[in-house]
């Protein structure tokens, strides 16, 4: 079976499952989900843990074996497998698939749980004979990142948890701040926990001072806040970026990928193709139609083409000259795509204009 982050405990409620995978990038929910199945097995009474690390040359016997040999310690074990690399090749696929039937003729003793997790899995794995095998046996947890649109509702549920009443404007601040790092926004959450009272209301003036700008953010993250036209959170983002020592190169890649593809799509459109089309040809999954929806609808074919122009200066500026700060010019190339009317007025040699 497939489920959800927030649907765990109540399938955990639900009886013994001798397989979890649990797959993805995101790594707060990684690490809950990983405490969260091992509590309620030790609860259950698995106490010893066994770990594996599997890398190119792991040898996948190695898990059969454990898994049918006897514990002198415990009756009850966990057995974790860390995946450092999806690719595991025909021999881990034809071992695992071993290991099911291992497992699916022994289900009914209950005396091990595996515990399979890594990094997010493309199509080709999780259609993999192996993997969907498993899959039937256990549960498998896919792992996605918590946007800014769920995010609200993350933080409402964990202050909750944490008896913690935040006020709509502390909320609104460490969500701007905290964004794409929730590991540090729990921890920040935890230390607000400790300072008040369970359920006292917490005002943005009582925390402001408290809390530790940790935001971390990565390029596309800032071409999600492009397409929906919000070009303060760019800024933000850009601002950000620099104090991390972030390459002004990589996000000029990044940028001009996605200008570029504006501009293709754009043009198809005006040329008279229909929107659906374009999106298949251009792969544009579902989940983010309604950026691109945005975007197509709120800039200009010229825009596009002011912003192309502007890039291309960004990007030999950056290259021949250390007297510019490059994330300024990557800020005013934002502004050019929605105001590019306007920003053409203006040049990118802003200290001699």
């Amino acid at each position: 079976m497939k489920i959800y982050h927030n649907q765990l405990p109540q399938t955990l409620s639900q009886g013994f499952k001798p397989v979890w995978l649990v797959f993805g990038d995101e790594p707060w929910q990684k690490n809950d989900s990983l405490a969260t199945i091992k509590k309620h097995a030790n609860q259950q009474g698995f106490s010893e843990l066994i770990r594996f690390s599997s890398d190119n040359k792991f040898d996948w016997q190695q898990l059969i074996d454990e898994y049918q040999s006897m514990s002198l310690f415990a009756n009850q074990r966990i057995i974790e497998v860390e995946f450092t690399t999806i690719k595991i090749g025909d021999n881990g696929n034809k071992s695992l698939l071993a290991l099911s039937e291992v497992i699916e003729k022994n289900m009914a003793l209950q005396d091990v749980i595996f515990i399979f997790h890594g990094p997010k899995l493309d199509g080709p794995s999780a259609n993999r004979k192996w993997f969907k095998t498993l899959t039937q046996l256990g549960c498998y947890l896919p792992l996605y990142d918590i946007d800014a649109k769920a995010l609200p509702r993350w933080l409402q549920n964990q202050a909750r948890a944490l008896k913690l009443n935040l006020s709509a404007e502390l909320s609104l601040l460490l969500i701007e701040l905290f964004e794409g790092n929730l590991p540090a926004l729990e921890q920040e959450l935890q230390k607000l926990s400790l300072l008040f009272s369970p359920n006292q209301q917490i005002s943005l003036s009582d925390a402001e001072h408290l809390v530790i700008n940790q935001a971390k953010f990565n390029p596309f993250q800032i071409v999600d806040a492009l397409l929906q036209g919000n070009c303060k959170k760019c800024i933000t983002m850009l601002d950000k970026m620099q104090q991390e020592g972030t390459a002004a190169g990589q996000l000029v890649w990044v940028f001009h990928k996605e200008i570029n593809q504006l501009y293709a799509m754009l043009t198809k459109l005006s040329d008279g193709s229909h929107l659906n089309d374009i999106y298949k040809e251009y792969r544009i999954w579902d989940k983010r139609k309604p950026l691109y929806q945005h975007a197509l609808t709120h800039i200009s074919l010229a825009n596009v083409k002011r912003a192309l122009s502007r890039l291309a200066d960004i990007d030999l500026l950056t290259k021949t000259s250390s007297e510019f700060n490059s994330f300024i010019l990557l800020a005013d190339l934002c502004l050019t795509l929605y105001q590019g009317e306007v920003t053409q007025h203006f040049s990118l040699n802003y200290e001699y204009s």
